[in-house]
């Protein structure tokens, strides 16, 4: 039987888990911030990547009809302000939608998902389906790897910047409040896990929860760089005008 964890020890493991799966530490997310993408390996990755940022409010709508303390539910509904704004053109969604845009990518097709990968798909709903499905506990332990983004947020923005010349502040404007947003969430989320994992089982399950939203998002960056580098995309996907750019001539 596994032995209970102090808080602390709890802690140190859910950062031990960001610090060893977090998708920072994968090939494509490298290569985006090295400046060794090409254009159309960034257009698939935003437009696959919009599936998740449109799923966050979702997801957080679930977790919040499971609260039933007011003061929790006045807290967790600021993610959903902060992705869906106040009024239309407003928060996280639309400036990912300016991305998309400046990206010279059609807003339609991005919003309706019909071209992404299957895999994208997958992971995105399979994130929702955890959240409405498993504990409260462990939903909203899946959102502590907003614990790691802020460092990843840096590095990938300046990265980008320094080295895309049809990258502009302007059309990076989504990471602009997300380290403060994250900030600010994973203080509360990490408040929470620590107080309520208070069993072995209640603990392995916070962990396991962590794990699985990363390698959730792993997989979405795994389809992306097999797809666009060395493979070729589903037939019904996004194919970029730089194909041969992208490794896909070759798979012709």
């Amino acid at each position: 039987m596994a032995d209970i964890l102090t808080a602390d020890e709890l802690e140190a493991r859910l950062r031990h888990v960001g610090e060893t799966r977090y998708h920072h530490l994968h090939p494509f997310q490298l290569r985006l911030q090295s400046g060794a993408c090409s254009r159309g390996e960034i257009e698939a990755w935003a437009l696959n990547r919009y599936l998740y940022q449109a799923c966050i409010p979702q997801k957080d709508a679930h977790i919040l009809a499971r609260m039933e303390d007011a003061g929790m539910r006045r807290e967790w509904r600021q993610r959903i302000i902060d992705h869906d704004g106040e009024r239309e053109g407003e928060g996280g969604i639309a400036k990912w939608l300016k991305l998309t845009d400046d990206l010279g990518l059609d807003r339609a097709d991005v919003m309706s998902g019909r071209l992404a990968l299957p895999a994208t798909k997958f992971a995105v709903n399979a994130y929702v389906s955890f959240v409405k499905e498993r504990s409260l506990l462990e939903a909203i332990a899946s959102s502590l790897t907003e614990l790691f983004s802020p460092m990843v947020i840096k590095i990938r923005t300046s990265g980008m910047l320094a080295n895309y010349d049809f990258v502009t502040p302007e059309t990076l404007a989504y990471f602009t409040a997300r380290p403060v947003q994250a900030k600010r969430d994973s203080d509360f989320a990490l408040a929470y896990v620590r107080e309520h994992a208070r069993t072995a089982e209640q603990q392995q399950a916070a962990i396991a929860a962590l794990e699985f939203k990363c390698s959730m998002l792993w997989t979405m960056l795994d389809a992306l760089e097999h797809a666009y580098l060395y493979a070729r995309p589903w037939p019904e996907a996004f194919v970029p005008a730089d194909a041969s750019r992208a490794g896909l001539e070759a798979a012709e």
